[in-house]
């Protein structure tokens, strides 16, 4: 009886302690449980302190590197006279003679772009497409056109044989579309309008990089502070649809992307497309007045083919931007449907291509092709599943059709 007592007493006693244990660990799960809840709730407020701290500091270190060189030297005069921070004579030459080097030096600030964007030498510098394309920007054929093959799984395509302007197969081609970030083909075009010189350099500044990653855009990847050659800007823009590059190229040549917006939607005028296309940005982005149709897009497509600057630089599979300080080696960036597409069966080859993907009309794409047989086509797709599936819809369409 005694053994009897003593066991269920030992028994009794480790359950009490069992329970205490998981008690115990009850108690610390939920205290462990309140702290995150504390840190999920203090995460957004220390979010913002840290944005604004490195707001700060980026705008003290944007006014120190606008600062005028004349100032430089009055500074270091002023704290070679305060106590204990007397310089040497030959610290106060370096320092002057930092501050007038190589006239050509902007000494952080843009390079002028040019006055009332006025048109430049690469305006009328067009390609070969231009004499062998069809004339104007108006297609026919669209009512006769042929039914796009099932296996191209994009809600809408058109295919327009560029020799003769003739639309030869269609899914909804004049349906208004968001363009996303096919709108870069008439960004750089307008860009190749208008540059004087591809050599110019222009400061990625605070808003450039703060715009690309607010907007959750592609990006290049210039840093803050880093001079980027107009060259590189236009290269950005289509190869990798830097947003950051595109966006500097259009303040570099309007002065702000707002006016050179007006020169997106004049060059949509001159083309005869602003009854159904109208552009708001320059990048892309969504926005309810930001519109095209297809076949728009491909006579935006055709007009860039013509110009012999923006038909190089959508043409570029693997372009390195220039070196820098922040990147010694430069930055190599891709045309990823250029690369994705070239070993595929096309009956030719795709010369020039720009995607693009908003939410609202999935993933785009703008492409020309040269058939084996020396025939011009324009593809434009919308509403694909993904980047691939864009890219086996284009070869889709000109298997189909080009010869």
């Amino acid at each position: 009886m005694d053994n009897t007592e003593d066991e269920i007493l030992d028994r009794y006693e480790a359950e009490a302690e069992t329970r205490s244990a998981r008690e115990s660990r009850l108690q610390a799960m939920r205290l462990a449980k309140e702290r995150q809840l504390r840190r999920r709730r203090l995460m957004p407020y220390l979010i913002a302190v840290s944005a604004a701290v490195v707001t700060v500091v980026a705008v003290a270190v944007a006014i120190n590197m606008h600062r005028p060189a004349s100032a430089i030297p009055e500074a270091v005069e002023e704290a070679a006279e305060a106590p204990g921070n007397e310089l040497s004579e030959a610290e106060t030459t370096e320092t002057d003679g930092e501050n007038n080097s190589d006239g050509d030096d902007n000494s952080g600030e843009n390079a002028e772009a040019p006055s009332d964007a006025e048109y430049g030498p690469y305006a009328e510098a067009y390609s070969e497409e231009k004499d062998l394309f069809f004339s104007g920007y108006e297609v026919s054929g669209m009512t006769e056109a042929a039914a796009v093959p099932e296996e191209v799984m994009s809600t809408y395509a058109v295919l327009i044989d560029a020799d003769d302007g003739t639309v030869l197969a269609s899914r909804d081609g004049n349906t208004r579309i968001y363009p996303a970030s096919m709108t870069k083909i008439l960004t750089v075009l307008v860009a190749a309008e208008h540059v004087t010189d591809l050599d110019d350099q222009f400061l990625i500044d605070i808003s450039i990089t703060d715009f690309a990653y607010s907007h959750d855009c592609s990006a290049v990847g210039f840093a803050l502070g880093e001079k980027v050659t107009v060259r590189d800007l236009m290269y950005g823009t289509i190869l990798p649809s830097g947003a950051d590059a595109a966006l500097a190229l259009a303040e570099y040549v309007a002065g702000s992307e707002e006016k050179f917006v007006e020169l997106m939607n004049d060059k949509l005028e001159e083309l005869g497309l602003s009854d159904t296309a109208h552009f708001t940005n320059c990048v892309g982005i969504y926005d309810d007045d930001h519109y095209c149709t297809l076949t728009d897009m491909a006579m935006i497509m055709k007009a860039a083919v013509e110009n012999d600057l923006a038909k190089e630089i959508m043409s570029a599979h693997i372009y390195t931007t220039s070196c820098t300080d922040e990147h010694p080696e430069g930055i190599e960036i891709s045309n990823w449907f250029l690369r994705r597409i070239e070993d595929k069966d096309t009956h030719g080859e795709v010369i020039c291509a720009k995607t693009g993907f908003v939410k609202e009309s999935g993933c785009c794409g703008a492409s020309y092709q040269i058939s084996n047989e020396g025939k011009r086509y324009i593809c434009v797709t919308a509403d694909a599943w993904s980047s691939w599936r864009c890219i086996y819809d284009h070869v889709a369409l000109y298997d189909g059709f080009s010869f």
